[in-house]
């Protein structure tokens, strides 16, 4: 009787298990209200078998990571089991078996968010830790007054204002869903649906071949929430292409990271990060979007121009004839995105549905599609590795965020129990001299070095958290402030020295990192202004309410960013760049005096 190889059973474990996560964050749309004491502690359970074993490359990481997974679960699971009486406790720890349970918890998500993304966020939890356990002997107004051991570790982790918090309830509600519907999606023919129809619109202009980036990139990293992935799986095609027509390999990777960075701030989902927005600001995910419309727009309408601006200095050429593809290829696989996000949007604004119930639908529209390919071909070994692909892949993305934003939720937690938060908003105030666009430099600063090695909807919950009290006490409305911040957590995506789009872009085609950067920098100038232009011109987000001011507004700063492009790129003198760059502020802060 032959054995079965330990690689297949190994296979087989890690696919069932994510079947199993999948279907339990499905689930949970479906089945009306859970205790959030309950279905949030299952979502950790869930996530760190995939972050603390799957992966390992050493056999102490593999037997310290399943030994910390094991723990970590038995800690999570016995909350959900308890989580009536914990209710009861309000945040005490009543016996030490409760408190080794806390120190687990505590222990095992720093340990799970330092092997998903690296030190830095786990530092600065534990940092955030150590202030909430021995702030009361730290001088002066940054100290505190000191909170008893058992209620500082209890409302960590058996109330809901630490990782069992609102940010941990997005990952779970939200976040979650969303990545398994990029998966399912991307499992398809939605990634060569996206290309096609990016060929199709803009392959024969000048520069064709740098506008199909552009526009896969945007289309595909409004669901993927990735600039990284967007990256990896967008420019597998695009940076060959480009190479192919004679682009400098600078100007190839530039554009495709800073397209891929754009789609994480390009509405209908923004990489999730609306659904992130709409919780933390309370409101309606219709009026994030049609605030972020326009800005999301004026981003690409700059890189747009840049690039034909390197067009007319290089001679980009357009795609060839032969390399576009067919109308029948550009259409049959167009259906396999647009029908899924026509059932999103239908679900969301015709039929008043959660954006989870509506992700949940998409969801199984997009399965539905995967028994079919570009050739509307019925192939069993081919449906199977589709669905194997979507529920693998949903599971590494689901638990590498989860991980990111249980970590991030226990400095969220340490801020309120602390009011470390409130002084921090003080020391912007003072920092500034009360004046707003002060606050705003310094703002933007610290989402450049949170961002550097932080994912950009960690760098923005945690910024938003410290610097978003200040700037609306400094006049501006929420929704503003949150816009600026988020936007601003995308700086490091292609500024040096981290910018990790342009890395990964960078080492795609071979080019030197830093030639890459400077280019990405230029094309993507829009990241650096338009957050500022919003708040010069904050008729910008007013779509809903005001649609003539907010087209006004888009149209004069689509004019400074238009000059600022072409004069950064085109011009050739100095004198010349200075008074392109100076007319375009100009028109762009124009605002401010209007």
């Amino acid at each position: 009787m032959s054995s079965i190889p330990i690689g297949r059973i190994n296979a087989t474990f890690w696919l069932v298990l994510s079947a199993a996560l999948v279907a339990y964050h499905l689930a949970l749309v479906f089945s009306g209200l859970v205790p959030n004491l309950v279905s949030r502690p299952l979502h950790m359970a869930f996530i760190l078998p995939f972050v603390l074993v799957l992966g390992n490359t050493s056999r102490w990481g593999t037997i310290s990571g399943t030994i910390l997974a094991a723990l970590g679960i038995a800690a999570a699971v016995w909350i959900a089991i308890n989580h009536d009486r914990l209710g009861d406790q309000y945040g005490f720890l009543e016996s030490n078996m409760q408190i080794a349970f806390a120190i687990t918890l505590l222990v095992v998500t720093l340990e799970a968010a330092r092997r998903a993304i690296g030190w830095p966020l786990p530092l600065v939890a534990a940092a955030a830790l150590l202030y909430g356990l021995f702030g009361q002997y730290i001088p002066g107004q940054f100290g505190h007054s000191g909170t008893p051991i058992a209620s500082f570790l209890g409302t960590l982790t058996i109330a809901e204002g630490g990782i069992w918090g609102s940010l941990t309830g997005v990952s779970v509600g939200v976040v979650s869903i969303f990545v398994i519907f990029g998966a399912v999606l991307n499992a398809g023919e939605a990634g060569q649906g996206f290309m096609n129809v990016a060929a199709a619109a803009a392959g024969r202009l000048k520069g064709g071949g740098a506008k199909v980036s552009v526009i896969s990139s945007a289309l595909f990293g409004s669901i993927s929430g990735s600039a990284s992935a967007n990256v990896a799986s967008t420019g597998a095609i695009t940076l060959p292409a480009m190479t192919k027509l004679g682009y400098p390999k600078r100007l190839a990777a530039a554009v495709e990271a800073v397209a891929s960075s754009g789609g994480q701030i390009m509405p209908p989902l923004m990489g999730a990060g609306a659904f992130v927005m709409v919780e933390l600001t309370g409101l309606p995910y219709t009026s994030i979007m049609a605030a972020a419309i326009l800005p999301a727009i004026l981003y690409f309408f700059a890189v747009w121009v840049g690039i034909n601006a390197y067009a007319t200095r290089f001679e980009l050429k357009s795609v060839d004839a032969a390399d576009r593809p067919a109308r029948r290829d550009v259409v049959i696989t167009s259906l396999f995105f647009l029908v899924p996000f026509s059932v999103l949007l239908w679900a969301i604004f015709g039929a008043k549905f959660t954006p989870e119930y509506a992700a949940a639908m998409a969801i199984l529209a997009g399965a539905l599609l995967l028994f079919f390919n570009a050739e509307l071909e019925f192939r069993p070994a081919q449906i199977a590795e589709r669905f194997k692909g979507a529920v693998t892949n949903a599971a590494r993305q689901v638990s590498m965020i989860a991980a990111i934003i249980l970590c991030a939720s226990i400095i969220i937690g340490v801020l309120a129990i602390t009011g470390l938060g409130v002084k921090i908003t003080s020391l912007i105030l003072e920092g500034s001299g009360g004046l707003l666009w002060p606050s705003l430099f310094l703002t933007a600063l610290a989402c450049l070095i949170l961002g550097m090695e932080v994912p950009t909807t960690a760098a923005y919950v945690i910024c938003v958290s410290v610097a978003g009290p200040a700037l609306t006490q400094l006049g501006l409305e929420p929704l503003q402030a949150h816009l600026f911040v988020f936007w601003f957590a995308l700086l490091s995506t292609i500024t040096p020295p981290v910018c990790g789009a342009v890395f990964i872009a960078a080492g795609m085609i071979g080019e030197n990192w830093l030639k890459v950067a400077l280019t990405a920098m230029a094309l993507g100038v829009g990241l650096y202004l338009i957050p500022l232009g919003m708040i010069a011109n904050p008729d910008i987000i007013r779509l809903a309410e005001s649609p003539v001011l907010a087209i006004i507004a888009m149209l004069r700063v689509a004019v400074g960013l238009a000059l600022v492009s072409y004069g950064l790129i085109s011009a050739r003198k100095i004198l010349k760049t200075a008074f392109l760059v100076c007319a375009g502020l100009a028109v762009i802060f124009s605002g401010l005096y209007l």
